[in-house]
Formats: C-alpha cells, sequence, structure tokens
C-alpha cells in the first residue's frame, strides 16, 4: 500500500476540517423582543409570538345569532333518471337498460344541513437566517432596536386566502465569520481528507491487479479525487467562499383558513362521506370579526355544533394567533332517496348535492367479462 496515502504533509493544514451547517448554540447574539433562539437550525428553533391581548376581539356574552327557514328541495324523476343515465355512463360494467326501463315508486327527499366555521388567523414566528456577505448594506442595531413581532407592518392578503409571508426584521442583522470554514472560504476535502488523491478501488493501492499494471490508475496505486477533483478542498458551501456571513432575524407571517365541517348523520345507507366532493344551497352565511352561536334554529343539532365549534375555535387560535375574521355557513344539501322497481324486483339509489351526483349500493344488471 503506498504510504503517501497516510502523510500528514500531503494535505494543507490551513484549510480546515467542514464545521456545522448551522451556527453552534452562543454563536448568535440575542435581539431584544425576540429571546428564545436557541442557535442550531432555523426549522427547529422558530419561536411562536402569540399577539397582544389588544390584538385579539373578545366575545359578547350570552349574544346568539337566529337563521330563517328554508324549504326542502326535491328532484323529480325526470331530473333522477337523467342523474341515474348519466351516473351508469362512467361505470364501464352498467348496463343502461334498467335506468332507461325502470319504474319510480316514490321520492323521498332528505332534510340534509352541513355547517361550516371558517376562522381566519394570523400567526407569526421567527428565526435566524444567513447569507453569504459580499458587502451588501448591514442594517444592525447601530441603527435602532427591532421592532417586536407585532409591530412590523404587512399587507393583508385576500380574506380567507392561505398565504405566508417573509419579512427581514429592521435593525437585526450582523456580520460573523462564517462558522462552515471559519473564514477560510474554503473546507478539506472530506471524499480525499485533503490530499486530492485517493487509493486505486480496482487495485487497491497496489499499482498491479492480477499480476499487471492496473490500467485504472495507471500503476500509481491512487486516482484523482473527483469528489474535489483533485485540488483537496472545496469552496464553503454556506458562505460560497465569501469567508463572512451577513445574519438577520427573518420573521414569517402565516395567514391560514381554518375550517371546520360538520352533516348529521340523517341515514344509515348513504356514507357521509360523499358530501365532502358536492357542493350545497349556502342560504344563510354570518360573517363577522367574530360569530355567536345559532339560535332557534329547526335543526337542535346544528345549533349545537354551532357552539361547540366557535368555543373551539376561540380557544384554539386566541391563544397562538391573531383572529382576523369568522364566517358561519349553513348549506342546505340535497339528498334525494329515489325508490324503483325492475324486473319485478326493488331497488333504490341516491341522488345528492347541487351536482345531482349519484350513490346506489346495489344496480339490477352488471355486464361480466369471462
Amino acid at each position: 500500500m503506498d504510504q503517501k496515502d497516510e502523510d500528514p504533509d500531503t494535505f494543507d493544514p490551513n484549510i480546515p476540517e467542514e464545521g456545522p451547517s448551522a451556527p453552534p448554540p452562543g454563536w448568535l447574539e440575542d435581539i431584544h423582543g425576540y429571546q428564545g433562539h436557541k442557535g442550531g437550525a432555523p426549522e427547529d428553533d422558530e419561536p411562536l409570538y402569540p399577539p397582544p391581548p389588544a390584538y385579539n376581539p373578545q366575545p359578547e356574552l350570552n349574544r346568539s345569532t337566529s337563521v330563517p327557514t328554508i324549504r326542502v328541495p326535491s328532484v323529480s324523476e325526470e331530473v333522477a333518471r337523467e342523474a341515474l343515465l348519466k351516473f351508469v355512463a362512467s361505470k364501464w360494467k352498467y348496463s343502461s337498460k334498467p335506468a332507461r326501463n325502470l319504474t319510480f315508486k316514490d321520492l323521498k327527499p332528505v332534510t340534509v344541513y352541513r355547517y361550516r366555521l371558517e376562522t381566519y388567523t394570523e400567526t407569526r414566528t421567527s428565526a435566524w437566517q444567513f447569507e453569504p456577505y459580499n458587502g451588501q448594506t448591514v442594517d444592525g442595531p447601530q441603527y435602532g432596536m427591532s421592532p417586536p413581532p407585532w409591530d412590523i407592518p404587512v399587507s393583508l392578503p385576500q380574506m380567507y386566502s392561505d398565504k405566508v409571508e417573509k419579512i427581514r426584521v429592521p435593525h437585526s442583522s450582523f456580520v460573523k465569520v462564517c462558522h462552515k470554514c471559519h473564514g477560510c472560504g474554503r473546507t478539506r476535502c472530506a471524499g480525499c481528507f485533503g490530499r486530492g488523491m485517493k487509493r486505486c478501488p480496482f487495485c487497491h493501492g497496489h499499482g498491479r491487479a492480477r499480476k499487471k499494471r492496473c490500467t485504472s490508475c495507471h500503476g500509481r496505486g491512487r486516482k484523482r479525487c473527483l469528489s474535489c477533483r483533485g485540488d483537496g478542498y472545496k469552496t464553503c458551501s454556506v458562505c460560497h467562499g465569501a469567508q463572512n456571513l451577513l445574519h438577520f432575524i427573518q420573521l414569517t407571517v402565516t395567514w391560514k383558513n381554518n375550517v371546520s365541517n360538520f352533516i348529521p348523520d340523517r341515514q344509515p345507507d348513504f356514507p357521509d362521506k360523499k358530501f365532502e366532493k358536492v357542493s350545497g344551497d349556502p342560504f344563510f352565511i354570518d360573517e363577522n370579526v367574530l360569530v355567536y352561536p345559532i339560535q332557534g334554529f329547526p335543526d337542535q343539532e346544528i345549533c349545537d355544533i354551532s357552539t361547540k365549534l366557535i368555543n373551539e375555535h376561540l380557544y384554539r387560535f386566541t391563544s397562538t394567533s391573531r383572529i382576523l375574521q369568522q364566517r358561519q355557513t349553513i348549506e342546505l344539501v340535497p339528498l334525494t332517496h329515489a325508490y324503483y322497481s325492475y324486473s319485478g324486483k326493488d331497488y333504490s339509489f341516491f341522488v345528492y348535492g347541487t351536482e345531482n351526483k349519484v350513490f346506489t349500493s346495489k344496480y339490477p344488471t352488471a355486464c361480466t367479462i369471462l
């Protein structure tokens, strides 16, 4: 084996080994109003800043909301047959003959309400970030104190739309030597330990294989390191050779529409998950900074879930986020149970949603392929 691979004099001792990719704990300074950062990877260290109490509205006690009554819609035999024919056409194994020739016995509309509560929130977190320093302006503490997280102005997006915005906190920047290369701008190659050459993997450094000169290394026993192209070092992957880093605190503002839906289970033969993909008629929409529980609605279950979800949203979001707006909606989702007969046997199917989708657990005829 070529002993030169192990000779410590064959690499430049002034080029350091790679340091950590993220600043170690204690490497960064404290910025007033943003204490709590411990250093390390930014994704592991993002303090959450609850809004000051004055930023969140306070609900009024014993306040409620009333809802108008509405007539339950139904579908005609013609609409039900057309919906079934469309459904059958999408199923290759079903024949359209039963749908065309069936005889309706009854069409029973079912009252199905869907309650939805939306709470639009704003959340603020922060994390240390860095970029190579190449002489750009440094907005540091010498220009003043950094404003608190909730005092930094942002433009509000369209209501109920999810969005994330990242903002550099004013006066939080400073320059430090790169923690990975210790200010050298390059780091020792870990593949060849800074030597630029690696032992040939075919002859294991002997220069000969099968009693012949190794054709891979041409008898030298070593090959140029492909990772560093024989230089023995690489440009620092963190500062990209700049030697210094500009550190700053980045504020992340997240707007999110938090949605809760509820549909009472009124039809054991119909899977409620089918309602998730269809729309209904939103006959009641109540929108304000804070909404209040519904009272006096014919379906008491809707009143109860309104109270429950509103309290849950208040408890869950006011402790971590700012509530910007709430909206509660009651939709009447069309559902008709169609009973029919075909070839002397009784069957049924459901027509649901304003799209007139069809669900059936049993259909008269099915084609089979042998």
